[in-house]
């Protein structure tokens, strides 16, 4: 593995501004925000992508991103929602090959948002959609997933 500036973090190598951390993982602030209050979840235990990542220790991530949210709208920080994001994969703006989840205080005006593709307003066919289910089922079934 190549170096991973979040397992530096985790082993105290660079320093991070920790708001929680427990034997499953950490988050701390991400250290180019989109808005104050922008923190990451990471696990304590290298995972490139969500496929590797053990079930259990994304489950208790989440766990950890709705508390941490929870705590963040109740703080000082300004915040009128909540944007939890997670790029897996670089097509997708993963950055950092470490799963994470970002934790993103919103508010009107902010001028952080998502770009939708140039087909985004056009409702595909029910026989597209079906179509489509069926590949992800069939992926699922032989992943022993379902």
């Amino acid at each position: 593995m190549d170096s991973c500036i979040f397992c530096d973090i985790l082993a105290s190598k660079l320093p991070a501004s920790v708001v929680y951390q427990d034997e499953v993982c950490t988050a701390f602030m991400d250290i180019q925000p989109v808005n104050e209050g922008h923190l990451l979840v990471v696990p304590n235990e290298h995972a490139a992508h969500l496929a590797n990542l053990e079930p259990k220790t994304g489950s208790h991530m989440f766990a950890v991103a709705q508390r941490i949210a929870q705590a963040v709208r109740e703080s000082s920080v300004r915040c009128q929602g909540i944007n939890l994001f997670v790029a897996d994969g670089a097509a997708a703006g993963q950055e950092v090959f470490h799963v994470h989840i970002h934790i993103i205080p919103r508010y009107r005006g902010d001028g952080f948002g998502f770009r939708f593709g140039p087909s985004y307003g056009q409702r595909p066919a029910r026989t597209e959609l079906d179509r489509v289910a069926g590949q992800v089922r069939e992926a699922l079934s032989d992943s022993g997933s379902q």
